[in-house]
């Protein structure tokens, strides 16, 4: 009743927020869990066929971008008007994803990225504020798990829906994508009030100027700068669910399994979101994250809540990097399941603490300075993300890489790739040299160069966070700040 009694006192802009918010995460999830495979996947299967270094490179640099330039995009929006930056982020999503989509060169695929992460720093600061303008002390809390909630229920949809349309075509997730931007142009028209706009006469480039020398003044505490560089461990280790994850399922992992599982039990779900071949899609996989945050959520808060922030920090990133070594350590499509659902565990202990323990020892007077300052571990962490999954990974997991070790080794003859002979073609050509099926030269390669190795960095990479933050909460801290 009390819940009732609160939804009565959310006006229209505030639902219209939060369901743009839904769509946003849709077209933003439902393309970015799969970039990396259009990225890397063979030509004649409609993607690029880049390397993972350039994959490495594309990603890091464009969503450290969209983390770090709401520094400038706020100011903006606070300036010229929510309504109007909401279509410009718009406008700068859609041409992009037709851009992505239309470009083959690597140049012009990098520019286009940053051209749509472009687009979302300007979203990204805008409907977290117009929750918090729309809500009061009393219906601020259940408010923002509302909008917590539409971020995942998208972050659900978009790569669940993704994982079915690109065993057909890869055309069919940037429309997919493309629609749900053009449905919030719509929402956006009809339904979103503009909040009241900064008419202070304050000059935009002061306005941006003040933001940067807000970030240095609380960069000025040193444990507090201490912290946002451990942090940085953790969100690297995090974001190779986006960088590593799918391409490593696409290239090593039994997916039937999990596809024979579901459809023994629901045929006809199996069926509608499998592959021709009896597969479930690295993308389709990946979207049980979001699953898995919006069926437990609430519980693990509830069990976490008992514990001093940093303390469930440690705890949950030391379970996500449990996770993460089950995501990369086997080839069991069930297994794999399983460390997704521990990362997602460890995601919802210790993500919402951050944000908390940032709330907490920031002084009485600058908590908004320090709120701040919360994305620029985030922006650096996907930089670190995107060199990581590039050269690292390359030498340690790429499928093709290990191959052309093995094929120099044998010293057989296999065409270069290009225009003409694929990623796909490599292989099959490989193959027949080595008189081996396809699944045979997977487990060939898989026994001989163990690319399951990798989930020893980035495991080790979480377990390092937890470390240092042990240290930092034993020998940095005031023993009264947390």
């Amino acid at each position: 009743m009390y819940f009732l009694q609160v939804f009565r006192k959310y006006n229209k802009t505030f639902w219209a927020s939060n369901v743009i918010e839904l769509f946003e995460r849709w077209a933003w999830y439902g393309f970015y869990m799969g970039f990396a495979l259009f990225l890397v996947n063979s030509k004649d299967t409609g993607a690029l066929g880049f390397s993972q270094v350039q994959k490495g490179a594309i990603m890091g640099t464009g969503s450290m971008l969209l983390y770090f330039l709401p520094i400038i995009t706020g100011a903006i929006a606070d300036r010229i008007g929510y309504k109007k930056v909401l279509f410009i982020a718009f406008s700068l999503y859609l041409s992009g994803f037709y851009m992505i989509r239309t470009f083959h060169s690597y140049e012009m695929v990098f520019l286009s990225f940053v051209w749509i992460c472009v687009g979302g720093a300007f979203f990204k600061p805008i409907i977290s504020a117009m929750i918090a303008r729309t809500t009061t002390d009393e219906t601020s809390s259940i408010g923002f798990g509302i909008f917590y909630m539409m971020v995942n229920i998208g972050g659900f949809i978009g790569p669940f829906i993704a994982g079915v349309l690109m065993n057909k075509s890869w055309d069919y997730v940037f429309f997919m994508s493309m629609t749900a931007i053009a449905v919030n142009f719509v929402i956006t028209l009809l339904f979103f009030k503009e909040p009241i706009k900064d008419k202070g006469g304050t000059p935009l480039g002061k306005s941006i100027a003040k933001a940067f020398r807000n970030i240095g003044e609380t960069l000025v505490d040193w444990r507090y700068l201490l912290f946002l560089v451990i942090m940085i461990l953790f969100w690297t280790a995090f974001n190779q669910l986006y960088y590593s994850f799918p391409v490593f399922v696409e290239d090593w992992v039994d997916t039937s399994v999990l596809y024979n599982g579901l459809h023994a039990v629901f045929p006809a779900l199996a069926e509608s979101i499998g592959s021709a071949d009896g597969t479930i899609s690295a993308v389709t996989l990946s979207s049980m994250d979001s699953f898995f945050i919006i069926v437990f959520q609430i519980v693990v808060s509830a069990l976490v809540m008992r514990f001093r922030p940093l303390s469930a920090m440690m705890g949950g990133i030391l379970v996500l990097s449990g996770g993460v070594g089950l995501m990369f350590a086997v080839q069991s499509g069930w297994l794999i399941l399983l460390g997704m659902l521990i990362f997602s565990l460890g995601e919802m202990a210790s993500s919402p603490k951050f944000t908390e323990y940032i709330g907490r020892i920031a002084p009485e007077d600058k908590k908004a300075l320090y709120m701040g300052t919360s994305f620029l571990p985030i922006a650096a962490a996907h930089q670190l993300a995107g060199w990581l999954s590039g050269g690292i990974y390359e030498r340690t997991s790429d499928k093709l890489f290990l191959l052309k070790e093995e094929v120099v080794k044998r010293g057989l003859s296999i065409p270069e790739i290009g225009d003409t002979f694929s990623k796909n073609d490599y292989f099959t050509e490989a193959a027949k040299q080595m008189n081996m099926s396809s699944t045979d030269l997977s487990g060939f390669l898989w026994s001989n160069y163990h690319p399951a190795h990798i989930w020893m960095v980035y495991s080790g990479i979480a377990v390092a966070a937890v470390v240092f933050l042990f240290l930092y909460d034993r020998f940095i801290l005031p023993r009264k700040t947390d």
